[in-house]
């Protein structure tokens, strides 16, 4: 399988959503259409405890959700990353309690379409630091944070390949790279 980080960040790099820069449900048609192509090659997302437990408090709760989105999240095959966790109490959902790097490691060899890694920063930024990482995909909306942590960890230099760019009406824009190394 491919692991794939898929992040939404602010034009100066941040990814820590501390101001309201941020709405799910505030897409335009375009963008909320390129998320489900993407989402149609995902047959598991992976999430540290924090983005698991925002995406469960959120999503299930979305019975209106015209977007698909909802509907996804809850089918999807879904596994957290945590120490602590004992039930994740969200359908198709299992628990991660060992080495993450290791068992995204094990993932990566077998067989099937993506796993998508969205969120979750301290658990991507050990996954980008341990260079198992395929392709990096970048959604960067138009606000300056000025705070908050980046991205990529600041000791990581990975080489990239852009594998595909395009803006939206919205005035976010995309950004896919392959990893190099």
């Amino acid at each position: 399988m491919r692991i794939i980080i898929t992040q939404n960040m602010t034009l100066d790099g941040r990814v820590e959503m501390l101001d309201d820069w941020f709405d799910p449900q505030a897409q335009d048609e375009e963008l909320s259409a390129e998320l489900m192509r993407q989402s149609a090659d995902e047959e598991v997302l992976l999430l540290g405890r924090q983005t698991f437990e925002d995406f469960r408090g959120y999503w299930p709760l979305q019975t209106g959700d015209t977007t698909g989105v909802a509907a996804h999240l809850n089918q999807i095959d879904k596994r957290v990353v945590s120490a602590t966790l004992t039930e994740p109490e969200w359908e198709n959902t299992s628990i991660i309690s060992g080495d993450p790097v290791e068992a995204v490691a094990a993932v990566r060899e077998e067989p099937g379409r993506d796993v998508i890694v969205t969120g979750s920063i301290t658990l991507a930024h050990a996954l980008i630091t341990a260079e198992v990482i395929d392709e990096f995909r970048m959604f960067t909306y138009p606000v300056w944070q000025g705070r908050g942590r980046h991205f990529f960890p600041d000791d990581a230099r990975p080489r990239l390949r852009l594998l595909d760019s395009k803006s939206f009406p919205s005035g976010v824009v995309y950004s896919a790279y392959a990893s190099e190394s």
